[in-house]
């Protein structure tokens, strides 16, 4: 079996590539933001975490009070990392039991900060959804109801040079083409197993 993190800065277009996988090439993805609010309210070891943490205030009876742990988490920038601490290993333990449930050549991890959580070391290779800062931006604004300001500075946090240096593969999303996606897909999953998807 062969893994393969999927990850670009925000508003490049990572979880349309990852549903083209899915759609056309059957290859499983797992997404690391569903799952992982999934098991921020579901997990025992992260409820167990994030309460001595934070305290108690950060669950209402069987739910993550968001807030609560949004003010914490912006209260200081080192809140961040200990939160994510608790967090990621859950999600990379549920990661690994779903990977031995698939049955596939190819599986996918969809995930922003894949190599910030280090999830790019368990992967065999990274592929990096790229387009230009002002493509990500127009989608980023449009998708998240938000304003030019608030995403300029979400993007300001990103590394996307760096990350798009590290990978092994680098997609271009810059003009939401599927003929064109399909195409540099194909190229590399051919790549990287042989041919087995031609």
């Amino acid at each position: 079996m062969v893994s393969i993190g999927i990850t670009g800065g925000i508003g490049s277009g990572k979880s349309y590539v990852s549903g083209l996988l899915r759609r056309h090439f059957d290859i499983p993805v797992y997404d690391c933001d569903k799952e992982a609010k999934r098991l921020t309210a579901t997990s025992p070891e992260i409820r167990c975490g994030l309460v001595r943490l934070t305290g108690p205030e950060v669950f209402t009876g069987d739910e993550l009070n968001r807030k609560y742990l949004a003010d914490y988490l912006f209260a200081d920038p080192e809140h961040a990392s200990k939160v994510n601490a608790i967090i990621h290993p859950a999600v990379l333990k549920d990661f690994r039991l779903w990977t031995e449930r698939q049955q596939k050549p190819v599986v996918g991890i969809e995930s922003a900060i894949l190599y910030e959580s280090g999830f790019d070391q368990q992967v065999d290779y990274v592929l990096f959804v790229d387009a230009p800062e002002e493509v990500r931006l127009c989608r980023a604004v449009k998708r998240d109801n938000a304003s030019e300001e608030q995403i300029r500075a979400r993007m300001k946090m990103q590394q996307p040079e760096l990350h798009r240096s590290q990978a092994d593969f680098c997609i271009e999303n810059s003009t939401d083409d599927d003929t064109k996606l399909l195409t540099q897909l194909t190229e590399i999953l051919n790549r990287l197993t042989n041919s087995c998807f031609r």
